[in-house]
């Protein structure tokens, strides 16, 4: 998150992330054993088959509306609480970007932070 500017500068406050695609998904999940990560792909590619032949929505492909419902159910924003300049994240999560295309681009996150600004050093 050191990419975001002014994070460092909170003292407390919110960082609002939001996804801006219909395809992918960001949330926010244990992030401490790659297992977890796998064991979404796996779950949600059994629940949301590509392909399946109950889809109407195949305009770009049959991965196409699988995508667009793995986004609806996973979700496309986060809401963070900020304290000293730093995420204030449980110690074993981790924030997911979920892709859900086989060939999904690159993806554009717009991040907000709201807050009081720490106070000035003298």
């Amino acid at each position: 998150m050191s990419q975001i500017s002014g994070l460092a500068s909170l003292q407390v406050g919110l960082l609002h992330l939001l996804l801006q695609h219909t395809s992918a998904s960001l949330f926010l999940n244990e992030n401490a054993d790659p297992d977890v990560r796998t064991d979404f792909a796996h779950w949600s590619d059994h629940a949301i088959p590509d392909g399946a032949r109950y889809f109407v929505h195949t305009l770009e492909g049959n991965d196409d509306m699988p995508a667009h419902l793995k986004s609806g159910l996973l979700g496309v924003s986060l809401t963070l609480p900020v304290s000293d300049g730093r995420l204030q994240l449980g110690i074993w999560q981790g924030i997911y970007l979920g892709e859900h295309r086989s060939d999904g681009g690159s993806r554009s996150v717009c991040a907000t932070l709201w807050g009081e600004l720490k106070p000035e050093k003298k």
